[in-house]
Parts: C-alpha cells; structure tokens; sequence
C-alpha cells in the first residue's frame, strides 16, 4: 500500500510543474504595479506627516529599505529609484531566486513606510511574502523559461522532491489565501447598512477622493440616481462571494470565475482609477484561478508591426490568454 501510495505520489510530482510562466506572469503584474507607481511619484508624496503620524518614513519595529537611509527626501528619492531598478528586474523575469526577496522587501516598504491609499500595498506585501518559498526554489534563470519536462520527472524519481512539494504547498496556500480575501471583503460589507440596502456605490462612485470623474458620473447617473444602483452595490457583494466559492470548485471551471475577476477589477480600475491596486488583484486572481500547469505560449508575428500573443500551449488543454479576454 505505501509504495503504491509514493509511485502516485511521484507521478503525480512529475505531471504538475510548479515554475512556469503563469506564477511568473503573476509576478510581472505585482512588479509593474509596484514600479509604476514609484515611477509616477517623488518621495515627498510617500512621505510626510498624516494623521496620528508626526515621523516619517515609518520606522519604528520594521526593516524598511527606506530606512537605511538619512531621513532626507534626496536620499529618500535615491533608494526610489533604487527600487524601481529592482522591480525592472523582476517584472522582466530575471533570478527569480534573487530578486524574490527584494520584491518581498521593497513590498514591505511601501506598506510599512509609505503613505498608500488604495490597499493593493498591503496586498501586495503579503503575496509577495507567500511567493518566497516559490521564488526561492525555482531553479530557472528567467520566470518565463520552460522546464525541461524530462529533466524535472528524473530529478523527482531520483528522490530531489522537496523542492517541488515545498513550490506546491505554496500555491495551495497562495489560493487559499486568496479565497479568504474575497470572503472578507464579502462579509464586512454586511456589517455597513448602506451595503445592504444597495446604495454603497452611490456614495463610493460620488466619492471627492476615490469617486470617479465627472464625465463618468454623467454618463452613469442613471444608474447612481435611481433604484438601478442596487444592481452594481449588490452585484460586487455577489461577485465576491462566486470568488470565495471558486476555492472548491473544480479545476474546468476556474477559467469562468477567473474573468469574473478580471471583470470586477477592470471596472474598480476604470470607474475609480484604482489601476495599480487592479494590477495586483489581477496578478493575484492568476496564481489563484489559473492551473499553475497550464503554461502561456508566446507567439510573435511579423507583419509590418511586431505583435505579442498568449496561445495555447500543444500539450496543455488550456485557455489562452486570447480567449481569456
């Protein structure tokens, strides 16, 4: 019975590839979110008094990269641009080894040290903290390389399984992670009145800070101003609850929720402009909802201009990245 239970166990190691370009598409997302909105701010925006908050950068009981340095926005400017270096390295794939736990560091620093508003800091601090033991055992060069098949099923068989299961047991977590996300969002809704009666998005939407511009709410007020408002405020309440329940679903299925995801956060990124908090959901919503196994193919044409494309792959009966949108 065990040794019928480790030759399943060992076929089943060597069929599902933890490193492939879908963790690594995921962590391209994170990084350009996390680049692009060091790249669109000067430090004086990260950093400054708030409420409650007379020092800053934070400092106190974290390792922020923005501490090792005197507190002065020139030096403060520096490591900016230090890190936006850094999330050029990975957002184009390189060592994911090494520039794994810089991701993680420099993630922790914006949430710990900077002046955020939208969320997507603290989610991004966390799933690049879960993607460690993934980045740390993958032994590729680049994050959009392909393992050899072979090579992988020899090294198991010979009894290297560590890697591989410790990469697995991440990606279970990283779901079940997610899963939760969406079921908390769901859930504190509940306990504000303005959810429940379906009115929540009038106020979000007509919101001075975070509401959408006046060319959209002129386009949406009838939707916002009449009882329609309700299909919007309870449809998110909805959409996330789906999401949760994704967790349990088989895995044919997880293509449909996963453009459900897509969905929900394109619209909070046009109707709001919460684009780099979309980023991240998005890269979140792949490591969940997209088979790990399931690799992207590229494929380039040239016909005048040179096009880029996500088709899919002969031997994996996945959705493509075409179809996905």
């Amino acid at each position: 019975m065990l040794e019928k239970i480790g030759k399943y166990t060992l076929h089943t190691l060597s069929s599902v590839c933890p490193w492939t370009n879908v963790y690594g598409l995921a962590r391209t997302l994170l990084a350009v979110s996390t680049l692009l909105t060091l790249l669109l701010n000067d430090a004086t925006i990260f950093f400054r008094p708030a409420a409650g908050i007379a020092d800053y950068p934070n400092c106190s009981y974290n390792l922020s990269i923005f501490c090792t340095v005197p507190n002065e926005y020139f030096y403060l400017n520096l490591i900016r641009w230090l890190c936006i270096g850094i999330l050029l390295l990975v957002a184009i794939g390189w060592r994911p080894r090494i520039t794994g736990v810089f991701h993680w560091w420099i993630a922790h620093s914006m949430q710990t040290s900077a002046l955020t508003l939208d969320g997507g800091e603290q989610v991004s601090a966390v799933l690049t903290l879960l993607l460690l033991p993934l980045t740390l055992t993958d032994p590729r060069k680049w994050h959009w390389e392909k393992i050899d098949v072979q090579k992988q099923a020899d090294h198991i068989q010979s009894g290297a399984v560590l890697p591989h299961i410790v990469a697995l047991i991440t990606i279970v977590a990283i779901r079940f992670q997610a899963s939760i996300l969406y079921l908390n969002a769901a859930v504190a809704k509940l306990k504000q009145e303005e959810w429940i009666d379906g009115t929540a998005t009038y106020y979000f939407l007509n919101d001075s800070l975070l509401g959408m511009p006046p060319l959209l709410i002129k386009a949406t007020e009838f939707v916002l101003n009449t009882s329609l408002v309700v299909v919007p405020t309870w449809g998110t309440f909805v959409a996330e609850i789906l999401l949760f329940s994704a967790l349990f679903v088989p895995k044919r299925y997880w293509s449909y929720f996963l453009y459900l995801g897509f969905a929900l956060h394109g619209m909070i990124a046009i109707m709001i402009g919460l684009y780099s908090f979309s980023l991240i959901m998005f890269g979140l919503l792949i490591l969940y909802l997209r088979p790990v196994e399931q690799e992207y193919r590229f494929r380039c044409s040239l016909k005048g201009f040179r096009t880029w494309g996500l088709t899919r792959s002969r031997r994996q009966a996945a959705p493509s990245f075409d179809e996905a949108h």
